[in-house]
């Protein structure tokens, strides 16, 4: 008998014995197949955005990936407002969760389920928690490795 089954009763673990032979299987591979082809369908809007940016607006490959991301994320504030990218999430998983639009999904969201408490503190407050720490991480490591920059380009210029 292992550890975690000395505190239970006879009949918890009959319960669990139970229980676990007529729980449905996940389907795991089902799952990682949508994920796939969701995040990667997210992914080829973004490229297409971005050649949209190079074609139309005369931005490099370089300079077009900051309005391409804050397209992205945009957009999936924007569907998030309207309930579909719910239903992205619900049929692709992860694979609608990783790109940067779930960023913006988790932003938005955080924000709606807390609109009752006004704007300020319900959806102002609850908005930033997330994007809060989101975006103090990424200033202070822009800041460290500026500064590791900085001391190697001092050092080897000596």
């Amino acid at each position: 008998m292992s550890s975690k089954n000395k505190t239970k009763t006879p009949n918890q673990i009959k319960y669990e014995q139970l229980q676990s032979k007529h729980e449905k299987k996940r389907p795991i591979f089902k799952n990682c197949v949508r994920a796939f082809f969701v995040g990667g369908t997210i992914c080829i809007i973004g490229q297409a955005i971005t050649y949209f940016y190079i074609y139309f607006f005369d931005f490099t490959e370089q300079t077009a990936g900051n309005p391409t991301v804050a397209t992205m994320v945009f957009l999936a504030m924007l569907l998030t407002g309207f309930g579909m990218y719910d239903r992205i999430g619900q049929y692709g998983g992860a694979g609608s969760a990783v790109p940067v639009t779930g960023f913006g999904n988790s932003i938005v969201s955080a924000a709606i389920e807390h609109r009752t408490e006004g704007f300020v503190l319900g959806v102002g407050g609850n908005m930033f928690k997330l994007a809060g720490s989101v975006i103090v991480f990424g200033v202070f490591s822009a800041f460290v490795i500026t500064l590791i920059k900085t001391i190697l380009e001092i050092w080897g210029g000596l």
